[in-house]
């Protein structure tokens, strides 16, 4: 398996400490620059309003099983939480899509440190992608 960055996460978020446990309540926006490359790929996507942005956590530790969220003091498997330390950090959010400048994208609630490499881009839809009841057992609002 290989995986190749198609372009890197320019953030406002010089360090772990600096993001957002969730993106989507921040306000603040990063740049996604995607390498020329791959820009022939944009073609289209300034009609979309949200992406589902896929990144690397290169700061986080790789040999986590199990943490403690910010949520409780319980200690949870990585696998049942949202923890960017787990065995491959691959990183999932959803970001309002404000601008389009040639190969950058300007986005909106994106979590990710600055510097992140970027792995992958899609459109998301609230027809296909949400499923209103999801519910995660453990956490409590």
């Amino acid at each position: 398996m290989e995986l190749v960055p198609i372009g890197v996460i320019h953030s406002p978020y010089r360090s772990t400490r600096e993001a957002p446990h969730q993106g989507r309540f921040s306000d603040q926006v990063a740049e996604l620059e995607i390498y020329s490359q791959y820009a022939e790929g944009l073609k289209d996507v300034e009609q979309v309003t949200h992406l589902i942005v896929l990144y690397w956590c290169h700061l986080a530790r790789r040999d986590v099983l199990q943490t403690k969220t910010p949520h409780g003091p319980e200690i949870r498997g990585v696998f049942a939480c949202r923890s960017p330390s787990r065995p491959n950090p691959l990183a999932f959010c959803v970001a309002e899509l404000v601008e389009v400048k040639e190969n950058r994208l300007l986005v909106r609630g994106l979590d990710a440190v600055d510097g992140s490499p970027l792995i992958d881009i899609k459109p998301y839809s609230a027809d296909l992608d949400s499923f209103p009841g999801a519910r995660i057992g453990w956490f409590k609002k």
